[in-house]
């Protein structure tokens, strides 16, 4: 056998710093492709390797929201207690149970509770029903072409239901590291074997082995091999030769008999023999044939200190994962929340701090919304006998998602666009530790909670009717006293989004007061909706002559989505939301979709994160293929005076 020499630490270098050189050494080797396929029924605790857009709506098509009966809304009309409408079966209505399509000519359900029967064939009702009530419209939940979950996300149970109700049957996924678990000594026994004088049982394996599955590696646990160099030197080479990163337990110390520094010496190169800490003293970071190999310490306390402080974090950098700790903490509610006496409610919230104060806005609440869960930070339980809570009161948030990844979350609230998802995706891909929370509130809300102090930036895009000037005009009208700066975003299309061969022929918003033309609205405070309502007064058109005036979505895409199902003929929005559902469109004009900010968060870290996205030139050049957008200028500050 080779004569080894007596071991000596190389180092006693701090925690911290032994964690970022090996780190970094390992993470600058090129390996191969890291990224699999896999179904996505099989996909549970992976981590996304890119991110993972809808290829359907979810429903896909028109749903009962109730038992009932599905009716014509038009056949209700005038409808009182007084003057009761009589309605046939087959001929007027049919019964409806939650979850069954509605089809054509029914565009209404009334609850089952408020319907009068009469005999088998007649029922009678005493109000009348709006249209689409108690209708789930196609792509409440998700609408194709829009981001389920990001990459460098880990997915979980309710993840799998949103992408499988999203059309995605599989998936690209961080490969799980293969990570070989060798334990050494003379000394240690397998459990079952006879114990006699001077054995040890062997248990450390075990503990790593569940370690190593639970973050969502993928264990290769070797027998245990004596203190013997040409055996050990052996299986090492085996070791590195079939597994990503390889644990050697025991023999890292400086004793006759520990031969894991000279073996990894031999064999490759040792990056540190030694950390300024205790327990874990006689840790060995080294590199064999571009694979990280840990020496560490026999000792039970000892190894699980140094797995947990060097190997997890390193299995995590191979899964693009990030530590998650589950906790609650204390937020302020930026939303009023009414709940009902009659239920214990968890209402899902979306967290994010601006200055010092975590705000919690709720997200949607409606029972059939997976993608709440989705998106959701942080949960809030509003005990029974509870009206609720008001806006500006403190909660208790129980935790979804690690606080350090809110505490490095860039806060968006405002208006709605495509490229508020790639954005997101792009500063999570790019930038360790920076995300950005996207919430749709529409223009005039953005620039609310941008006054209330619960959002670092507001997208905007509000029309000065009287100017023809866009944001500025109302960044000095909501917000006189601060002081405001404009990020230049995107100038952008909007137009009449029509079914393709635009069949009802819909040239100009006069066409909109045609009986035949079913319009679907954006909500108040939107600036589409300003815009809309803009043209209607240049035209002289009254909102009531309009029908489906009062119907209204969130997002460009709700409405794209509510065209594409048939329940609605035209809607005004953006250019790259009618490409992704496959409409025509017949632009009205161009508007400037911008970022108001506080002066003050401009040098914050994430608002450079997010400048620095923007003015990528391969961000540019993915908007100018999406269609629809001009880049010129995007980036630049404006400081409103």
């Amino acid at each position: 056998m080779k004569n080894i020499e007596r071991n000596v630490y190389l180092s006693n270098v701090e925690v911290e710093e032994a964690l970022h050189t090996f780190l970094e050494k390992v993470m600058g080797i090129n390996k191969e492709d890291s990224l699999e396929d896999i179904e996505v029924i099989n996909s549970l605790g992976r981590i996304t390797g890119k991110a993972v857009f809808a290829k359907y709506s979810s429903p896909n098509y028109n749903a009962a929201a109730m038992d009932g009966i599905a009716i014509e809304a038009r056949k209700t009309y005038g409808a009182t207690e007084a003057h009761p409408i009589k309605l046939k079966l087959n001929e007027d209505f049919i019964y409806i149970d939650t979850g069954d399509p509605i089809v054509h000519p029914y565009n209404a359900v009334i609850m089952i509770e408020d319907v009068i029967n009469i005999n088998k064939e007649t029922i009678q009702i005493i109000s009348a029903a709006a249209p689409w009530q108690h209708i789930r419209p196609i792509g409440e939940d998700i609408v194709a072409n829009e981001m389920i979950i990001p990459s460098h996300h880990q997915i979980r149970p309710i993840d799998i239901g949103a992408l499988l109700s999203g059309g995605i049957t599989s998936i690209k996924v961080f490969k799980k590291p293969k990570v070989a678990i060798i334990p050494t000594g003379t000394e240690i026994i397998e459990p079952g074997q006879k114990m006699e004088v001077g054995s040890i049982i062997e248990s450390n394996s075990r503990v790593f082995e569940g370690l190593v599955y639970e973050l969502g590696g993928q264990p290769n646990r070797y027998l245990p091999i004596p203190d013997d160099y040409d055996l050990l030197k052996a299986k090492l080479l085996e070791a590195v030769m079939e597994n990503d990163i390889v644990i050697i337990n025991a023999g890292s110390s400086a004793g006759r008999e520990d031969y894991t520094s000279s073996l990894i010496k031999e064999l490759g190169e040792v990056l540190i023999h030694g950390i300024a800490t205790k327990p874990g003293k006689p840790t060995i970071l080294g590199i064999i044939k571009d694979k990280p190999v840990i020496g560490i310490p026999g000792y039970p306390v000892s190894g699980f200190f140094v797995f947990e402080t060097f190997v997890q974090p390193l299995i995590n950098s191979f899964l693009g994962q990030k530590e998650e700790r589950v906790k609650e903490v204390e937020a302020i509610i930026a939303k009023r929340i009414v709940s009902s006496l009659q239920y214990k409610e968890f209402v899902r919230i979306k967290l994010g701090k601006v200055g010092d104060r975590l705000i919690a806005t709720p997200l949607s609440r409606g029972a059939g919304v997976t993608m709440s869960l989705v998106r959701a930070d942080g949960t809030l339980v509003i005990p029974q006998n509870s009206e609720g809570v008001e806006a500006g009161e403190k909660v208790k948030i129980k935790l979804l998602k690690d606080m350090e990844q809110i505490e490095n979350t860039l806060v968006s609230i405002g208006s709605h666009d495509l490229i508020m998802d790639i954005i997101s995706n792009r500063m999570q891909k790019s930038y360790d530790k920076h995300f950005l929370s996207s919430a749709h509130v529409g223009s005039m809300g953005g620039i609310m909670a941008l006054k209330r102090g619960e959002t670092h930036i507001a997208p905007i895009h509000l029309l000065d009717t009287n100017t023809g000037e866009y944001n500025i005009s109302y960044a000095k009208r909501y917000l006189p006293n601060e002081k405001l700066a404009l990020i230049k975003g995107v100038k952008r299309i909007q137009g009449f989004m029509v079914p393709k061969g635009n069949p009802k022929d819909i040239k100009d918003f006069k066409d909109l007061t045609r009986k035949d033309i079913i319009f679907v609205n954006r909500q108040r405070g939107a600036g589409t909706r300003i815009l809309v309502d803009y043209q209607l007064e240049k035209f002289g058109i009254n909102g009531d002559e309009i029908v489906g005036y009062d119907r209204e979505m969130t997002t460009h895409m709700a409405v794209a989505a509510a065209i594409t199902s048939g329940t609605a003929d035209v809607g005004v929005g953006v250019y790259s939301a009618a490409k992704a559902m496959d409409l025509d469109f017949i632009p009205i004009g161009e508007e400037h979709y911008d970022f108001l900010i506080l002066v003050e968060y401009l040098e914050n870290e994430l608002t450079n994160a997010f400048l620095e996205v923007i003015r990528f030139q391969d961000f540019k050049e993915e908007l100018l293929t999406m269609g629809g957008y001009g880049v010129e200028g995007i980036g630049d500050i404006i400081y409103i005076e």
